[in-house]
């Protein structure tokens, strides 16, 4: 055992996170931590790396295990670059790196520093220090990111510091590794990349802990741990053997809640016949007895309510593969999902959405696409694919360039515009249009959630009202607290549910999706991916994910 986590308790001012929290870690063993949006994955994550001390429990590392974790933020870095940020964030490399360039101008015949500095050789060869900056160069130009190497950190984007941290975990050569979102702002090539790292490390018997809601990720763990309840049940096996368990167990704990739904309302029942019986007696003895009976009553009663209902969610799939009976219970039972509106209707037109013929397009300065051709139909699916850089965001930017009526309320956010040199390009100015960006618009950052949705609406020219704005708040699974809580400090689920709101308030008969199920807990991605496959309008969409991309379909545009 590498390490043993043990969370009594966790609490944030009167809201209590978690109660029994209790793994612990194998050596060479890949765990997965999932969750419901806003139930307590950061915040373990942040107790596990050390940065959250304020809470009830224990964390016990084995003795001499080393630790590395991504960070979160990254303050006061300075003018400090890209490599030397990596390299100073691996294991002994500060140190070692210290004694290996400063003592030979100072140890003389000094037998000690001799010692020293001699062991310090041995150790930087062992952990192949000496290739290790040729090696993360390398890495970031497997991760796009090969021009940054000399950059200052603060020069980089949200997307590419969080990049960085991965290169930086993955060449730490740590006990255990912390990781957290790994795969959100990477391309198909990268993840693929971070996956295999995932799986190749088992031979060296790295363990890590990984933070994820991405499928493709969870299908190379070797065990999956959830929170849920205010604790944590432990799933061994990949994604696809959680999902198998989780249907079985959460089968089991609706039959379980179930009983006690039915004692419950039975020892109702028995406290008022107890009362009546001991209203009726005459006997003191027997009233005596009925009053006990009415008070034991009244404990269990009291007791079984103090219990909150348990959290069930049983993936689509799996529910096709239960008996009806379950599947009743599971109706009756089921924790509130998002609630995503998007019109579906058996009457699908066919009418152009988007064309391209022979488009070519770009910048002042560079053309990054060519021959682009695009016939996309109301009902059709169309998939933009390539790695970061190939002109995804470019192509989206132009479409919506084109769209005269600028349904968006946020073209000003689109940047500099880019431009159509040769061909067609052409998006249909009778449509209504729906956008999930990766960034919210600066505008809403600083305005509550309440006036962020209002201000949305009134960007839009619809209509809204305090009543809309909470039950669109209930629909996306927000609390009345949350309204007063300013975009920027919603957490990430939190800021993906407002950008759904934000895209289908104008009812849009097309809509483009850039990365959609980053930051979504597997509930809200399902239901995403169920309406999306209802909906009858066209979609234009990127996506890394992969069981999103099996689920969607729809026609591919390589670019790039």
């Amino acid at each position: 055992m590498i390490a043993d986590i043990n969370i009594s308790e966790k609490s944030f001012g009167d809201k209590i996170l978690m109660t029994n929290v209790k793994f612990s870690i194998d050596d060479g063993e890949k765990i997965g931590i999932v969750g419901r949006n806003g139930i307590g994955k950061s915040t373990l994550f942040n107790i596990l790396s050390g940065s959250d001390k304020d809470f009830s429990g224990e964390i016990v590392f084995r003795r001499g295990v080393s630790v590395a974790s991504t960070a979160q933020e990254h303050h006061n870095l300075a003018d400090i670059s890209v490599i030397n940020y990596i390299l100073n964030g691996l294991p002994e490399y500060a140190s070692l790196s210290k004694i290996i360039n400063e003592y030979p101008s100072f140890m003389g015949d000094n037998i000690r520093l001799i010692n020293e500095y001699s062991e310090a050789l041995d150790r930087f060869n062992q952990k192949d220090f000496y290739q290790i900056e040729e090696k993360i160069k390398r890495e970031l130009g497997n991760f796009q990111l090969e021009n940054v190497y000399d950059q200052p950190m603060e020069s980089l984007s949200g997307g590419q510091k969080r990049l960085v941290e991965i290169i930086k975990i993955m060449h730490s050569n740590v006990h255990l590794a912390l990781i957290d979102e790994p795969t959100n702002h990477m391309d198909y090539v990268a993840k693929q990349q971070f996956t295999d790292w995932v799986k190749s490390q088992a031979v060296s018997n790295v363990s890590m802990l990984i933070v994820t809601h991405d499928r493709d990720v969870l299908g190379k763990v070797d065990r999956i741990i959830e929170l849920k309840n205010g604790g944590s049940t432990s799933y061994s096996g990949n994604y696809d053997s959680y999902l198998k368990q989780n249907a079985m167990e959460t089968s089991s704990g609706m039959m379980n809640f179930e009983q006690v739904e039915r004692r419950i309302t039975s020892l109702k029942q028995k406290v008022l016949d107890y009362q009546r019986l001991k209203e009726k007696s005459r006997n003191q003895s027997t009233i005596q007895r009925f009053k006990r009976l009415e008070n034991s009553a009244r404990d269990e009663l009291a007791e079984l309510e103090k219990r909150e209902k348990p959290s069930f969610w049983i993936d689509k799939d799996s529910i096709e593969k239960l008996n009806y009976k379950a599947v009743a219970r599971y109706e009756k039972f089921k924790s509130k999902n998002i609630r995503v509106n998007l019109k579906s209707s058996e009457a699908r037109s066919k009418r152009v959405v988007a064309s391209a013929k022979n488009a070519t397009i770009g910048y002042s300065d560079k053309i990054l696409l060519e021959n682009i051709n695009i016939d996309l139909r109301e009902n059709e699916i169309l998939e933009l694919r390539g790695r970061n850089g190939a002109g995804k965001t470019t192509l989206i930017k132009a479409l919506l360039n084109y769209d005269s009526n600028l349904h968006l309320g946020n073209k000003n956010n689109l940047g500099s515009l880019p431009t159509v040199y040769d061909g067609e390009l052409w998006i249909n100015p009778d449509i209504r249009i729906g956008v999930y960006e990766q960034e919210i618009s600066d505008k809403y950052l600083n305005l509550s959630l309440k006036n962020a949705i209002e201000q949305l609406y009134l960007d839009k020219n619809l209509p809204i009202s305090d009543t809309k704005i909470r039950q669109l708040c209930s629909d996306y699974l927000f609390t009345s607290t949350d309204l007063d809580i300013p975009i920027m400090q919603l957490s990430g689920g939190q800021k993906a549910r407002f950008q759904i709101i934000s895209i289908l308030a104008n009812d849009p008969q097309l809509l483009i999706l850039d990365e959609p199920t980053n930051h979504l807990d597997l509930p809200s991605i399902e239901e995403l991916e169920s309406a999306l496959m209802r909906y009858s309008g066209a979609i234009i969409y990127v996506s890394h994910d992969n069981y999103f991309r099996q689920k969607l379909k729809g026609e591919v545009l390589a670019l790039g």
